[in-house]
């Protein structure tokens, strides 16, 4: 697992850890973004295509693509695009080997650490539709441990995307905050069905969303590019270290 970097809140000042993504390059090692240590986090407020990606080169293979910019989230509301360290050139092409004496081999790559034994490792999907924000949602509910996760039946009637036995959530692909209307409606519908209630949002939420949240012991994601959810709360956290609890536990 890459080691994590402080990120400045630009907003409320607050230090927040932060895991720079890994992703699978082509040539089948593991891909980590290299975050620039001491870089100036920079808030979003408008989304644009270009800047949501960033060009990193494979330290292994050398070859460069281009990568979901990473994001964070802060407990505030805020979400930050953190800056990545700038792509080296590439290196020279090795000069080909005198005759008379035998190349060295390069030595094997390290193998990259195994996930934790008690929870395999997240597998993001990369979000570029609204659509995929309710994937990418449904897949890391599942990789928490609840069961029969699913797209729910007429979302704009329930405020509700996605129902499982246990859990219902809610998933707002916008670029404006989630309101605090959206965290008690969540609520309702897991008091109603006796489920945990989830939130989940690509833009952050409002100040009074989140202070609700916190009230109510709603878990609040901010979702960034790459799929992952990052927890907003010590609700979110909660969810995170104790998983889906088993049937019939409280």
């Amino acid at each position: 697992m890459a080691d994590s970097v402080l990120v400045r809140c630009p907003t409320c000042r607050r230090e927040n850890a932060f895991t720079p993504p890994t992703f699978p390059c082509a040539c089948g090692a593991p891909l980590t973004l290299p975050v620039l240590r001491g870089g100036v986090p920079v808030e979003i407020l408008h989304r644009t295509w270009e800047a949501s990606w960033v060009a990193v080169r494979c330290e292994v293979c050398g070859r460069q693509d281009d990568w979901p910019a990473p994001e964070s989230g802060c407990a505030c509301g805020t979400v930050v695009r953190v800056p990545v360290a700038p792509t080296p050139a590439a290196p020279p092409a090795p000069e080909p080997s005198s005759p008379t004496a035998p190349a060295e081999s390069a030595p094997p790559p390290r193998p990259a650490p195994g996930p934790p034994p008690q929870r395999p490792a997240f597998h993001p999907v990369t979000i570029r539709t609204a659509r995929d924000c309710v994937t990418a949602a449904a897949q890391y509910l599942k990789w928490l441990g609840f069961a029969d996760v699913g797209r729910a039946q007429e979302r704009t009637a329930t405020g509700i995307d996605l129902r499982g036995t246990g859990v219902v959530a809610q998933v707002d692909p916008t670029t404006r905050a989630t309101a605090l209307r959206d965290v008690e409606c969540v609520w309702l519908n897991g008091l109603s069905d006796s489920a945990v209630a989830v939130s989940f949002s690509l833009a952050g939420y409002a100040r009074d969303a989140r202070s609700r949240a916190d009230e109510l012991h709603v878990p609040l994601f901010v979702m960034d590019l790459t799929g992952t959810p990052q927890p907003v709360n010590d609700a979110a956290d909660e969810l995170i270290a104790q998983g889906a609890r088993p049937p019939g536990r409280p």
